[in-house]
């Protein structure tokens, strides 16, 4: 394998700790924006050609987001790998490791879009299509299932890429992404010229074409001007080694991730109980919370690459004290997002909806959980946190715990107990004590490891290393 020079990289094992999460979590900020806007234009494009197309792509959603979980797991367990070495300044190791991590996720991901396109109808007639509608779903997934490798591919670079403190180019990539498939969508969903009309299959060519370009510019980087990837294989011992300590982490990780539409399921059966207006209100709600948790998303892909080098280089203190700044940085940010939600209610209710039974349960919903947003935000930071210090399994168990112990529970009791605002109110306890438990098993998990730290130098004051 090639050694002939380090890996390049951001040493983030030194400087202000709150100046280089600034740098690191920013570009985050605007490219996760930039993606999730260009998403909603490719659904709106998808429900322009009616209702049966757009309840396709609905029933595709379980089978993607299994895709997408694992992906983004993978890429934990790749970044937590990769960083942890280049905190020790084993750069040859964290180059081996990028190798073995990116061909083995590939692999993962070929293996599942296969068993995928091979059980594809015995799936979605599990999740209740219809067979009208399994043609649009065969027209739209035959394409996008067996080329979901490139996707996996994306988001392990990316993973690398952050491993090396290097957000800004990820942040671009997610954003050029978003963008061509936003502007390719309308040419192959309607036609265009000597492009054909092709409906449904259309978006998800626009959004292979989109993998492709983005695919083709990250080997490239990767492989060629930063060689952080080798083009041949490491020995059998190395892959072992390596492929296993990025799947210890990967997996817990993937598994974590599924656990969140599982509960949101359940939430909405529980509220279903109030009847469509509750479960419309419940729908829109949750789409303000992915907007409004965006910074605590961004957060939660640049704070582990940072954890990873400072624990692969037995700094602790300074994991400790980045996890409080971002936590401090969480709660207050979110809460002045709560008054901005509160502010705007009346623009937010009319905007959604002119059903005032909708709109009354809508406003339940922004006085109560928006109110847990900086209290989620430290769940999924430590859960992060905690992946970052090769803790996979402590991460996953707090997952289990704040769904099926404290958040989906109490919101049932609530709702016994009080009705509607009970259930969100009890949504929100569940957040307050799940919050509490989060904080206090990170601190546990770090006090133990820091038992045998060396002491560790004040050099704070030092700007970090530009690669």
């Amino acid at each position: 394998m090639a050694t002939s020079r380090p890996a390049p990289q951001y040493d983030l094992t030194r400087g202000p700790i709150g100046a280089t999460l600034k740098r690191m979590t920013a570009p985050m900020i605007v490219g996760m924006f930039m993606m999730f806007t260009f998403n909603l234009v490719d659904t709106f494009f998808i429900s322009l050609l009616g209702t049966e197309p757009l309840s396709a792509i609905s029933f595709t959603f379980p089978v993607t987001f299994t895709i997408m979980s694992l992906a983004v797991g993978l890429g934990i367990g790749t970044s937590a790998v990769v960083a942890k070495y280049l905190g020790r300044q084993e750069h040859d190791r964290a180059r081996e490791a990028s190798t073995v991590t990116s061909y083995l996720a590939m692999v993962i991901a070929a293996v599942l879009a296969t068993l995928g396109m091979i059980f594809m109808n015995p799936i979605f007639a599990l999740l209740g299509a219809s067979d009208a509608l399994m043609p649009l779903i065969h027209a739209y997934m035959d394409i996008w299932l067996p080329t979901s490798v490139l996707l996996v591919a994306i988001i392990t670079a990316n993973a690398i890429l952050r491993a090396c403190g290097n957000t800004r180019t990820p942040s671009i990539l997610m954003a050029a992404a978003g963008l061509i498939n936003a502007a390719l969508d309308p040419v192959f969903i309607f036609g265009l010229g000597p492009v054909p009309a092709m409906g449904i299959a259309g978006a998800a060519v626009a959004t292979l074409i989109s993998w492709i370009i983005g695919f083709a510019y990250l080997a490239w980087l990767l492989t060629k001007k930063l060689e952080l990837i080798d083009l041949t294989l490491p020995s059998r011992a190395v892959f072992r080694n390596s492929g296993s300590e990025m799947l210890r982490i990967g997996i817990p990780a993937s598994g974590a991730n599924m656990l969140t539409p599982l509960a949101a399921g359940i939430m909405t059966a529980l509220i279903a109980g109030y009847g469509d207006t509750a479960v419309a209100a419940f729908g829109v709600g949750s789409r303000i919370e992915s907007i409004a948790s965006l910074l605590i998303l961004s957060l939660s892909m640049t704070l582990p690459p940072f954890i990873s080098q400072n624990f692969g280089a037995n700094r602790l203190r300074r994991v400790e004290e980045a996890y409080r700044l971002s936590i401090r940085f969480v709660l207050l940010s979110q809460l002045v997002i709560y008054g901005l939600l509160v502010a705007t209610m009346p623009w937010i209710v009319g905007l959604f909806t002119d059903d005032e039974a909708v709109a009354r349960v809508l406003r339940l919903y922004i006085w109560i959980l928006p109110l847990g947003y900086g209290l989620q935000g430290i769940i999924i930071l430590s859960n992060s946190a905690l992946n970052a210090l090769h803790q996979p399994m402590v991460a996953l168990y707090l997952s289990i715990a704040r769904f099926f112990v404290f958040y989906v529970p109490l919101a049932w009791l609530g709702s016994h107990f009080f009705g509607l605002p009970g259930f969100f109110g009890g949504a929100f306890a569940g957040n307050l004590l799940m919050a509490v438990v989060a904080r206090v098993t990170f601190r546990r998990v770090v006090d133990e490891a820091c038992r045998n730290c060396p002491d560790e130098p004040d050099e704070t004051a030092a700007e970090p290393p530009r690669p």
